[in-house]
């Protein structure tokens, strides 16, 4: 028999479990807008040449292209080392390069500081293993024309809060700078054509150990002398600090020299968000020299999202000032965070997802079906959520499929019966 399952990393979601997603998305989307950010749509594909332009690093190689219209197999065998001679558009494998796309395109309507969300699928040629899909959603919060810490510190409170709005209170933020992860290889020797390789290197640093890095330093044949620089670094006694998070902890994980205006901004960030969170004596902000976010196109401030209940991160972005330039011509200011959406909705506690009033009227064969329409649509103009299902020998099954699909109560319909008659039981 033929497979009826969907694609491999792609899935079905049943009325429950698409009902708990959506009810995770309004949160996130609520809370975003409180804060001041509107929601755009953009296409689930754009051009192979936009997609394919050196800025999505990676996920590039990941994306899924789109065979160009009327081929025939002697054009598609004549172009078969040419991808961009067989293909035009491509899925989308991020929401960032379609915003760039979007602004460029829609700058002369939009305000000055433009403030964006963006909650929408995304497909990226993975290998499907636990956690990895081909088609994930994504959320996202951008803010475009504002050059200052202030946008940062907009991007990280908007996502706590959207965070502890879900319940998932205790959440922290990982910061760094590129410049600084930039300035730091410098002074320990590493030339500029071996940073990349580097910094693949360094992100590893949670994963494989100080020593573990310095190892695969020298086998990819770094600078010894950068490479000896850099142990003796991270090999420093620990230095004792009482401040969570300001100037004097970020310069004590710092070598000597660090560039005062970037810490000034990380600073400026760090002061920003604990004022918007005045009532939470914590202060959500981590600064991490080692923390490198993978994507090229970063150019200052980057950030991840951390929990204490899962050791991965919950999302993440960062500083993007050069890429709306490529299209638009023009340097724009640019900043994102987006939440791991499918990481994040796996963490939500089932105990309050049935808030909304849906109740199952069970009815027997006989009831007029003009009677129980009238019966629901009275239910449905009082706020509550309805369905009909005829009574089975089993009615216990088909409460446990009611109370499985979200329903939270139920009641028994007979021929003649009005609401007042109605006795609605609560479901287990």
């Amino acid at each position: 028999m033929a497979s009826v399952n969907p694609p491999r990393g792609m899935r079905d979601f049943l009325p429950a479990e698409k009902a708990r997603r959506e009810r995770v998305l309004a949160v996130i989307r609520d809370r975003y807008r409180a804060h001041g950010f509107d929601e755009i749509e953009t296409p689930v594909m754009e051009e192979y040449s936009r997609l394919h332009a050196g800025i999505g690093g990676d996920n590039e190689k990941l994306a899924y292209n789109v065979l160009k219209r009327g081929l025939d197999a002697d054009a598609i065998r004549a172009a078969a080392d040419d991808p961009a001679a067989l293909t035009d558009l491509g899925l989308r494998y991020d929401l960032t390069v379609p915003l760039a796309r979007f602004y460029a395109s829609h700058r002369a309507e939009l305000p000055a500081v433009f403030r964006a969300i963006q909650v929408a699928p995304v497909w990226r040629a993975e290998r499907p293993q636990k956690g990895r899909y081909r088609q994930f959603m994504q959320a996202d919060i951008d803010i475009m024309g504002d050059a200052s810490p202030r946008a940062e510190a907009e991007l990280i409170v908007a996502t706590l809060d959207a965070v502890d709005a879900l319940g998932l209170e205790g959440a922290t933020v990982r910061i760094n700078d590129r410049r600084v992860l930039d300035w730091m290889l410098d002074s320990f020797g590493f030339t500029p054509e071996e940073r990349p390789s580097v910094l693949i290197t360094i992100d590893k640093l949670d994963k494989i150990g100080p020593d573990g890095v310095i190892r695969e330093l020298g086998e990819r044949g770094a600078t010894p002398h950068a490479v000896d620089e850099f142990y003796g670094f991270l090999h420093r006694p620990p230095l004792l600090e009482y401040d969570p998070y300001g100037e004097r902890p970020i310069r004590s994980v710092l070598p000597e020299g660090a560039p005062d205006d970037v810490v000034s901004d990380l600073v400026a960030i760090g002061d920003a968000v604990s004022a918007a969170r005045a009532g939470d004596l914590r202060i959500p902000l981590a600064f991490d020299p080692f923390l490198v976010r993978g994507m090229g196109y970063y150019t200052g401030t980057i950030f991840e999202l951390a929990h204490p209940s899962v050791d991965y991160s919950l999302g993440g972005g960062g500083r993007y000032d050069g890429m709306i330039g490529r299209f638009l011509g023009q340097d724009v200011p640019a900043v994102g965070f987006s939440i791991g959406f499918e990481r994040l909705v796996d963490l939500i506690g089932q105990s309050d997802e049935n808030h909304e009033r849906a109740v199952v009227l069970v009815h027997d064969r006989d009831v007029p079906l003009e009677e129980l329409l009238a019966l629901k649509a009275e239910l449905t103009r009082e706020g509550l959520r309805v369905r009909l299902d005829q009574r089975t020998k089993n009615l216990k099954a088909l409460l446990e499929r009611a109370a499985a699909d979200g329903y939270t109560s139920f009641a028994t319909v007979a021929g003649g019966t009005a609401r007042g008659d109605l006795q609605i039981k609560q479901l287990a």
